[in-house]
């Protein structure tokens, strides 16, 4: 199940992508909804989330190389920044060919959580508690996409994803 972070997320893009002017096929259900019903999930919705989390991702571990003195925490940002680049890279390819492009801006849940890494006097700490939360939802959401995404274009991207997203939940469990 995809948690409330990405759940706040994705409704709020959902009820967005419905009142968006020159889309009025649009669903008013929002996509939240549809994830927790087994619905197919939107490419838009998914391509906004997962870059967002991307763009996130890489702007935590820049912050967390310049902060931390942790050589473990170090460790996993350099692996999240390459994960989310990597993941951002397949999403903005895929993307031109669903003429869905990543826009290079924030979900309001990912901006206050950079807000805090920059302001936190417990850096490593607040770091770790963020990705503790943050990765296991985004592989929930890119598993999640992967299985009942709607564009066949984008849920090899999100398996992609979700692969990457394992391998950092391993890692933040090795590192204390």
């Amino acid at each position: 199940m995809v948690n409330a972070k990405f759940l706040g997320a994705t409704v709020a893009l959902g009820l967005l992508a419905s009142i968006a002017p020159g889309n009025p096929a649009a669903p008013i259900v929002p996509q939240a909804a549809a994830s927790q019903s087994g619905a197919t999930l939107s490419a838009a919705l998914f391509v906004n989330v997962a870059a967002s989390s991307a763009l996130y991702s890489v702007k935590a571990a820049d912050i967390a190389r310049a902060r931390s003195r942790d050589r473990d925490v170090r460790a996993l940002a350099k692996l999240q920044r390459r994960n989310a680049l990597g993941i951002a890279g397949q999403l903005s390819f895929a993307g031109r060919r669903l003429n869905l492009l990543p826009r290079a801006e924030l979900l309001p849940e990912h901006k206050a959580m950079l807000r805090s890494l920059r302001s936190t006097p417990t850096f490593d700490h607040t770091y770790l508690q963020q990705q503790r939360g943050f990765v296991p939802d985004a592989l929930d959401f890119h598993r999640t996409y992967a299985r009942r995404g709607d564009s066949p274009t984008l849920r090899p991207v999100a398996q992609m994803g979700a692969q990457l997203l394992e391998g950092q939940v391993r890692a933040i469990d090795r590192t204390d």
